[in-house]
């Protein structure tokens, strides 16, 4: 039989990479043109794609859109970060579940994955370590949508557990502010580590 090696996928173009990445800026302000929720729901079936650890997904994200769910989440928010949530139509907590094992039978069914967890301090380190890459695969999936994004860690974290998590395993990370932002309060692009201060090749 004739192997078969699969063709290299092709690079996106600049423009792509340009709406991604390089021209892409965290955002302070925000129109009001809504986000429906049929494209959180797509930007969720984008995000869960990327890889974790055996496939655990513990990244969990609550989608705060409503007066209601607002009215609940700003006094948590530090002073700088609550009008900038008030304003986005969405405001994503960003959460992970540090019990994620009874999710693996489902997610990892090849191999016995729940039981390379033995302990609650590995369980909290896997489950922030690949939530936290999941918030990035999100926030990735949100440009690539027409989205633009505004993550922020000013919060009040056992507020927010109370709130929303309360008595239950999931803990909060940080939150990411959704829609399609303006200028307000734009800052200059910052500086970024040339590869030489931030990486090498060995």
């Amino acid at each position: 039989m004739k192997a078969f090696f699969p063709m290299p996928a092709t690079p996106l173009d600049s423009a792509a990479l340009a709406q991604i990445l390089t021209e892409a800026r965290t955002r302070n302000g925000w129109t009001d043109t809504p986000v429906p929720e049929a494209l959180l729901r797509q930007l969720y079936d984008l995000t869960k794609f990327g890889p974790t650890s055996a496939n655990m997904s513990p990244a969990r994200f609550v989608f705060v859109t409503s007066e209601e769910g607002k009215a609940r989440l700003l006094p948590l928010m530090s002073e700088g970060n609550r009008e900038k949530t008030r304003q986005a139509p969405v405001a994503v907590i960003v959460a992970h579940e540090v019990e994620f094992r009874p999710f693996m039978k489902k997610l990892f069914p090849h191999a016995d994955a729940a039981s390379w967890f033995p302990t609650e301090e590995g369980r909290r380190e896997a489950a922030f370590r690949n939530g936290t890459l999941q918030a990035g695969y999100l926030i990735l999936a949100a440009r690539a949508l027409g989205l633009d994004c505004g993550p922020m860690s000013g919060f009040d974290m056992a507020g927010v557990k109370k709130e929303f998590f309360d008595g239950t395993t999931v803990e909060p990370n940080f939150i990411i502010n959704l829609g399609y932002g303006n200028d307000e309060n734009l800052y200059p692009r910052s500086p970024r580590l040339d590869f030489e201060e931030a990486a090498s090749i060995i």
